[in-house]
């Protein structure tokens, strides 16, 4: 073996180890779990956990409750991730312009809520969303709308939640599409102003295909981020009303946490982590065909 190489296995053993050690060990346990009975008396003694094969997995197609949740987390991520990847592209063309002045303090504004609790952000909102005293009602009677009970009706309150979601996360993709729109060669859209090409036609022709491999990660990273869905619905509405709000994250957590089934929380837990592999690879597959 090279000096070199020994010296890199060396430097990297260390990060290695703890990334062995505190990931793929949790994750192996979490697979054998999810074939097993694991609940709060296993966790005195693992001889009271049985090994019950597919039985949690089975049980999962058969629960209402978790359609209901996929269901919920399907809503939001289809109607969250295309909104947040569209205003963050478009913030990101208006700031990256040069019509527009103060680009620095704009950037800052806009990327303040990814890097605020979003603990604090939830609290802030529901007092937004208050259907008595919230400002979003407030205004919305200078137009003549009624009060909305946004949180307590199960029509508005998953709107609702993808609005502040979308609100707290856009900043950073915008970031990220700013320094794709940078290393977009100027002498393209120089060369687009000569032929007579509209703004239209340059976005279309120049930015968006160059863009290509930045929208993909942002898609990608937006998607896994958002079947994820908890500290929103868990602090802003408890998965109600109706359930209507609960999605496939929380309710993992109420059966590993609230009814100390963890077998089958383990399995919910690998069933949505095959649901996002599907969908990268269908991101993937749909963005090669695309440069094809």
């Amino acid at each position: 073996m090279k000096p070199r190489t020994s010296a890199a296995y060396f430097f990297l053993t260390p990060a290695l180890s703890a990334i062995f050690v505190f990931f793929f060990v949790p994750v192996l346990a979490a697979l054998v779990i999810s074939f097993t009975d694991f609940d709060i008396y296993a966790l005195g003694n693992w001889a009271n956990s049985r090994f019950i094969g597919f039985h949690n997995y089975f049980s999962l197609l058969k629960d209402p409750l978790f359609w209901k949740a996929l269901k919920n987390t399907f809503y939001f991520v289809l109607v969250a991730g295309p909104l947040s990847v569209a205003i963050s592209l478009s913030a990101a063309l208006v700031l990256n312009s040069k019509l527009v002045r103060l680009k620095s303090l704009f950037r800052l504004i806009y990327f303040l809520p990814v890097v605020t609790t979003l603990v604090a952000v939830a609290i802030v909102w529901r007092f937004i969303y208050h259907p008595r005293f919230g400002v979003l009602n407030y205004l919305l009677g200078f137009i003549g709308i009624r009060p909305i009970d946004w949180l307590g009706d199960p029509h508005w309150a998953m709107p609702a939640i993808i609005l502040m979601s979308v609100w707290k996360n856009f900043g950073y993709n915008m970031i990220i599409f700013i320094a794709g729109l940078q290393n977009i060669p100027e002498y393209l859209y120089e060369a687009a102003v000569i032929e007579g090409a509209t703004r239209w036609q340059q976005f279309r022709a120049i930015t968006l295909p160059m863009l290509a491999p930045t929208t993909l990660f942002v898609s990608i990273i937006t998607v896994i981020g958002f079947f994820q869905l908890f500290a929103e619905p868990y602090i802003m509405t408890q998965g109600g009303p109706l359930n209507s709000t609960l999605s496939v994250v929380q309710y993992m957590y109420r059966a590993g946490f609230r009814w100390w089934n963890m077998g089958y929380s383990a399995s919910i837990a690998f069933v949505l982590f095959v649901i996002i592999f599907i969908g990268t690879l269908i991101q993937l597959k749909v963005q090669r065909g695309t440069d094809d």
